[in-house]
Formats: structure tokens, C-alpha cells, sequence
């Protein structure tokens, strides 16, 4: 295993896989059949994977070589997607939920997969994993469709927490930076902080001081801050992570969702308007299923949970088979790369030398 957080280590020993398999809208056939593809790719995975005991018998049943790399452990209750966090954890505590974080708190996984409840999932998370030392907030790490080689960039906060102040953007920019270093192997990300402008100048007071802060640790944490970056460039080759606050990130994601799928609507529209335009459709099948492939949000499926003592992804609630694959992908790509570990030391590291830069302020001469 590699000691620094820089590319995608391999390793031949287990890596295991918490599943939560009751939480999401497609149901257990979808998680398990994820898991399946999972195991086909990565010999060295094991699942240990938490709901109805009979229903996931018999899906495994069907499935003898998945069967044979996964436990399966009993639970009772599950969270529904409209039970609001605070319910969820007074009533919670024999959900298949609850235990998927349950086994990575104790270590007998690596990191845990759910589709359920993004604000349950959070909330049961940050009780039972705890906080990293130094981040008041955690933050939800997504991946955005971008014209960069990885094909991705990372937007952060997507939806955790509303709020952020300086301190709390500064400690996104830092675990955006390792989240890239370890999950995608890159060594120099550019971290940008959105606003309304690029310009030096632009936006509210909190957020000029939060640049004054990422771009004064950005050579010690191993990132190149690029400034401030609006809406327009999350998508873009400018930038490899899009740092910002809860509220604005998830007002971002959500209206994306929307778009994208106004457009697919167009264009099935357009191509079923006439036979030409239908003839027109069957020419370019090939261009068309290249780009739905490019932009298939299945395959960006996963959220992480950063700013934890664990390794959390939340996949949609939606996902089929090829969404719960690419979740549990990004879930093992982090652990084989003790990702947790190396996150908190980052943001100690980045802590420190944020505390140093305000104390040379505050004893400077006026």
C-alpha cells in the first residue's frame, strides 16, 4: 500500500464493502445486482450486506459466485425516504441503515454504500462515525460531468449543511483535494471557489476571506487554488473541484438535474417529430449513444460523505444495477486507499497552517 495519497494503490488483500440494501427506490434486485457486477471486476472485494434476510437469500440464490463473497446480516426496519433524520435515529437502531455504518465504526468493513436517506444517512453517519477532528461540517462530495480528462470534476457541498463559513469552505477545499488525490490520482488538483464573478473583488464578505484562506494553504495541502469560478465553469476544464456551500450547491446539482433531463425530453421530441427526422435519429445512433454514455449520471453515481472518521458513499435513490456498481466502485477506489486516514491528516495539516496565517495577521503592526 502506498504511504502518500497520491494516485490508486492496489492491493490483493479483502477490501469489505458495508451495503445498506433496503434504502433505495429500486430495491433489493437493484443493490444486488450492483454488488454482482462489483465482484466480477474486483476478485479481492467482499460484501457484508444488511437487510430482509429471506429476500436477500433468495436474490442470492440465483447468484452462487456472489453468494460466496458475501455475509449477510439481518435487520429488522428500514429507513423510508420520507422519514426525516431526527425520526430516523430515535427509531432507527435496528435498520439495515444504521447497521451498515454500524459494521464500518466497528472495522469489520472498509467503507459503507446506501441508497436510502441522504439526510438520514448523514445524521445516523455523523453520530455513530463522528466528526474528523478540526471540521465542524461535514460536506457531500459529488461528481459533475465535466470536459476534463477524468471526466469529472468535484463539487462540494452538495447538500449536507446550508450554512459554511470561511473555516468551513477552507476545510472543503482541503478534503476536495485529498477526495481527487485518492480517488482519481490526481496529484496538483485546482481547487475554484464559487461565486458570482471571477473577479478578485466579487461576492459576499465570507467569501473573500475564505479565498484568503484556501489560496494561503493551497502549497502546503498540495492544491492550486485558482480564485473565485461561477456556474459556468463547474462543468469546464478549468477546474478540477468547485467548492461551496451547502444551500447554493444543491440549488446547482438539482437544477442540472433538471436541465438534463428538459433536454433529453427535446431531443426524443425532435427526433420523433418526422420520418426525416426519424431517419435523421437512425444515421446518428452511434454519435447518440457515444454521448449518452458520456453523460450517463449512473455512471457518476456516488456522493461521499467527507469531514467523518469513515468512508460513507451515498448512491442515488434510483439507481439501477450500473448506479449501485459505480457507487460501490468509488467506495472500494477510496478504501484501498486508506482514504479516511489520509483525509484527516489533511485537514490537520491545512488547519495549522490556516492558524498560523491568522495569528501573523492579528500580530502584525497597523
Amino acid at each position: 500500500m502506498a504511504e502518500t495519497d497520491t494516485g490508486i494503490p492496489q492491493t490483493n488483500a479483502p477490501t469489505i464493502i458495508s451495503i445498506d440494501a433496503m434504502g433505495g427506490d429500486s430495491g433489493v434486485k437493484a443493490v444486488i445486482g450492483g454488488m454482482e457486477k462489483s465482484a466480477r471486476t474486483y476478485p479481492n472485494i467482499r460484501f457484508i450486506v444488511h437487510g430482509d434476510e429471506a429476500e436477500l437469500k433468495r436474490c442470492l440464490k440465483r447468484r452462487p459466485a456472489l453468494a460466496a463473497v458475501t455475509e449477510i446480516r439481518a435487520t429488522e426496519d428500514v429507513i423510508s425516504m420520507d422519514d426525516k433524520p431526527s425520526a430516523a435515529l430515535r427509531g432507527g437502531k435496528k435498520s439495515s441503515m444504521w447497521a451498515a455504518i454500524a459494521t464500518l465504526k466497528e472495522g469489520a468493513a472498509q467503507a459503507t454504500v446506501s441508497c436510502g436517506n441522504t439526510g438520514a444517512l448523514m445524521a445516523m453517519s455523523t453520530i455513530q462515525l463522528r466528526k474528523t477532528p478540526g471540521v465542524n461540517r461535514p460536506a457531500i462530495a459529488i461528481l459533475w460531468p465535466s470536459t476534463n480528462t477524468q471526466g469529472y470534476n468535484i463539487l462540494l457541498d452538495a447538500g449536507a449543511d446550508i450554512k459554511a463559513d470561511p473555516q468551513d469552505l477552507l476545510k472543503y477545499a482541503i478534503m476536495g483535494a485529498s477526495y481527487a488525490r485518492n480517488g482519481f490520482g490526481l496529484r496538483q488538483p485546482r481547487v475554484g471557489l464559487l461565486n458570482v464573478g471571477t473577479e478578485e473583488f466579487k461576492g459576499r464578505v465570507e467569501l473573500q476571506d475564505a479565498a484568503k484562506l484556501i489560496g494561503t494553504v493551497a502549497t502546503s495541502s498540495d492544491f492550486q487554488f485558482v480564485g473565485f469560478v461561477e456556474g459556468s465553469d463547474i462543468p469546464s476544464s478549468r477546474v478540477d473541484i468547485v467548492v461551496t456551500d451547502g444551500f447554493t450547491g444543491n440549488i446547482a446539482l438539482k437544477t442540472a438535474e433538471g436541465t438534463a433531463r428538459q433536454v433529453s425530453d427535446l431531443l426524443k421530441a425532435a427526433f420523433n417529430h418526422t420520418l426525416l427526422s426519424r431517419l435523421g435519429a437512425l444515421f446518428a445512433l452511434t454519435s447518440l449513444k457515444r454521448l449518452k454514455n458520456r453523460i450517463d449520471p449512473r455512471r457518476a453515481n456516488g456522493g461521499v460523505f467527507l469531514g467523518l472518521n469513515g468512508t460513507v458513499v451515498k448512491s442515488h435513490g434510483g439507481a439501477d444495477a450500473t448506479g449501485v456498481a459505480a457507487a460501490i466502485k468509488l467506495a472500494y477506489d477510496l478504501a484501498q486507499n486508506d482514504f479516511s486516514e489520509k483525509l484527516s491528516a489533511r485537514v490537520a495539516s491545512g488547519l495549522a497552517a490556516s492558524k498560523d496565517m491568522l495569528s501573523n495577521i492579528d500580530e502584525a503592526p497597523i
